[in-house]
């Protein structure tokens, strides 16, 4: 590889903060009560430190996160144009502009102890204050070193690597690795970004930006740290982790290949057909060209200034995106949940099904399977009392695995110009949920 171009500094700052991010990311440290990853260490950390102040500051977060949607909407999005930041921040739909004001209310009301018991119990408003504490630490450090994953190279490095996996195993072009690597370390909703970008600009095709929007923008390992916590498993999250990978992958594998993915016109936006050259130019291995647009990013990269900047807007919008959802959503569900048989119902016809797989208190965990097509964390939640384990493992697994849930991932998808309809969207979660959770359990099953 002609190396004239690049300076030991450039080669430097691909180098580092990659094997930063790697270390805070996805390096396993042993712990008294097992192995975590650094940015876990952290937030657990900070939680400890600020444990009698959590529930006030998120509050105040979800309540600002409120008035200023109002607000946007009373005086327009457009004298917001000078902060794009700020504007996507705020400038979101009715329905969630909504959602946002009903999570100020429910925060205020559980907080001060408001109304009725059945808002703010032990089993409800409470509950859902003390998962908000984990999702402010998690947030605060995932969302300020996520740069060091994202802007560094790394992204472009695996992405051109991958192109020979990606197209014959899921049907893909190699850049598609970097959505789902994005989504990995940052969250859904950067993979379901990205790829809509992409494919309004023509690097994907309507079947390429369907499968992967549904396919690949999992859910971050932050998030999956924040839900086998939830579960009482946190001592479990490298093991966990290899299962939401290895059960994530064979769905990835199945899902393109069947209706309604495959279904889906291989044409780009303007109708034009797919011919999109994947190879390495000349004088180039995959590695070296790899490589090489790996330091060209890295080069962008300009100051400290920067990425702290983008760390700390990364951090606002994790915490004022997600808060009031799993304010709004999961309040309401869990309140269902506890209180009404609506959930015992959807859950039913799981139940032999769980009972066939050996899954102790079956009746209990049939009741979180649907209810993650509402939000992902839910079925977390409503696990966390289960008396089993391998139970509680299991349903954690699969909601993470499950992928489409309307507070988020599945909302976000409808937003975009991605082919997708909402019917197709819970075909998908109910395929991704039969294929899912036979290989989690047969993996949970030679764990515990």
């Amino acid at each position: 590889m002609n190396n004239q171009h690049y300076t030991l500094k450039d080669h430097l700052k691909f180098i580092i903060p990659s094997l930063l991010g790697i270390f805070l990311f996805m390096t396993p440290i042993p712990t008294d009560g097992g192995m975590t990853i650094p940015i876990a260490i952290m937030a657990n950390w900070i939680q400890e430190q600020l444990a009698g102040y959590l529930s006030l500051i998120m509050m105040v977060i979800i309540i600002i996160t409120a008035i200023g949607t109002v607000l946007v909407k009373i005086i327009g999005s457009d004298k917001l144009n000078r902060t794009p930041f700020f504007k996507q921040l705020f400038n979101v739909t009715p329905f969630w502009a909504v959602t946002r004001v009903v999570a100020a209310v429910f925060a205020i009301m559980v907080y001060f102890k408001i109304g009725s018991v059945v808002i703010y119990g032990e089993s409800t408003g409470a509950m859902l204050f003390g998962l908000l504490h984990v999702l402010f630490a998690v947030f605060l450090f995932a969302g300020l070193f996520l740069p060091l994953l994202m802007n560094y190279g790394l992204l472009d490095l695996f992405g051109t690597l991958m192109t020979k996996v990606m197209r014959p195993l899921f049907r893909l072009p190699g850049r598609s690795s970097v959505d789902a690597l994005a989504s990995w370390v940052g969250d859904g909703t950067i993979g379901v970004l990205l790829t809509s970008k992409q494919y309004e600009e023509g690097y994907y095709t309507k079947r390429d930006a369907a499968v992967i929007s549904t396919t690949f923008s999992v859910v971050s390992i932050t998030f999956t740290l924040v839900v086998i916590d939830q579960v009482g498993l946190g001592e479990m999250f490298v093991p966990f982790y290899l299962t939401v990978i290895a059960a994530g992958l064979i769905a990835a594998f199945i899902m393109p290949r069947i209706p309604p993915l495959s279904k889906k016109a291989n044409t780009y936006i303007n109708e034009a057909e797919d011919d999109m050259d994947e190879s390495a130019p000349d004088g180039h291995n995959m590695l070296t060209f790899g490589y090489k647009k790996a330091l060209n990013q890295a080069k962008t990269q300009s100051s400290v200034l920067k990425f702290f900047k983008e760390g700390g807007q990364n951090i606002l919008d994790m915490w004022m995106g997600v808060a009031p959802i799993v304010m709004a959503f999961g309040l309401i569900a869990v309140m269902i949940a506890e209180y009404t048989p609506t959930f015992q119902w959807l859950g039913l016809p799981f139940v032999p099904l769980l009972e066939l797989m050996n899954i102790p208190f079956a009746q209990a965990a049939s009741e979180t399977i649907l209810i993650g097509f509402a939000d992902m964390f839910l079925p977390s939640i409503l696990a966390a009392s289960i008396d089993a384990e391998i139970t509680r493992f299991i349903i954690a697994a699969l909601s993470v695995t499950q992928l489409i849930y309307m507070s988020e991932v599945g909302g976000l998808i409808l937003g975009t110009k991605i082919p997708i309809s909402f019917v197709q969207l819970f075909i998908i979660f109910l395929l991704r949920t039969l294929i899912c959770l036979p290989i989690i359990t047969l993996i949970a099953h030679l764990i515990f």
